[in-house]
């Protein structure tokens, strides 16, 4: 484990995951039997950043496919920094293959100024508050960036459908849990969510054998 300021637990490896693992192994016999079938949980930290959200809203309701080819665009255009997004038109960026509403949710995101080194000594509660001000993040968005461009181990994007998927199968739920049955339901596995997202995340590629999220 380790970490700079912040007092909060940041995965910085996959001993950190291994960590995790073990602990929930130990709490819940239902992850030890995801455990068994999914084996080692893949580490999935990510950049920090303004392109990693940009690329986040980019994702939002879209294929896989097509993210990953109107990002390639923006890429070809030099249009992944926020002095460079700012400065360009929300028609321009339309352009690109963005939606209206991306496109302005791209631009707000440029102009919101967002100190990111100061996110990553600041506590999970600041730096979702701080970026869900921002017109266009939502709560996913803030937890998937908490979890994986800062590592913070106690994160859990219960809006996910997903891990809210995965938890009905491995849980053999009547049906799949919502937003806020999911995240009170996640609170038995404190202080390592985030590795329980991974270890849902790697079950439900099992169970439904395809990815879960880009």
């Amino acid at each position: 484990m380790g970490g700079g300021a912040v007092t909060e637990r940041v995965i910085i490896g996959d001993s950190c995951v291994a960590e995790g693992v073990e602990w929930l192994c130990a709490n819940d016999p239902m992850m030890a039997h995801a455990y068994a079938q999914t084996g080692l949980l893949p580490l999935r930290l990510q950049p920090e950043g303004f392109a990693q959200l940009f690329s986040a809203i980019i994702s939002q309701q879209v294929s896989v496919a097509s993210a990953n080819a109107i990002w390639k665009r923006l890429q070809e255009a030099a249009m992944t920094e926020p002095h460079q997004v700012a400065a360009t038109s929300e028609d321009a960026l339309r352009d690109l293959g963005l939606s209206r509403q991306k496109a302005r949710y791209a631009s707000a995101l440029a102009k919101a100024d967002i100190d990111y080194g100061a996110l990553r000594d600041a506590s999970t509660e600041q730096v979702i508050n701080t970026l869900t001000a921002v017109t266009g993040i939502g709560a996913w968005t803030a937890e998937i960036y908490a979890m994986f461009s800062l590592g913070r181990a106690d994160v859990f994007a219960s809006g996910d459908l997903a891990l809210q998927e995965a938890a009905r199968i491995l849980y053999q739920l009547p049906e799949r849990p919502r937003d806020k049955a999911l995240r009170v339901m996640a609170e038995k596995w404190q202080p390592w969510r985030a590795v329980a997202a991974r270890q849902l995340w790697a079950y439900y590629r099992i169970a439904k054998d395809r990815d879960g999220i880009r």
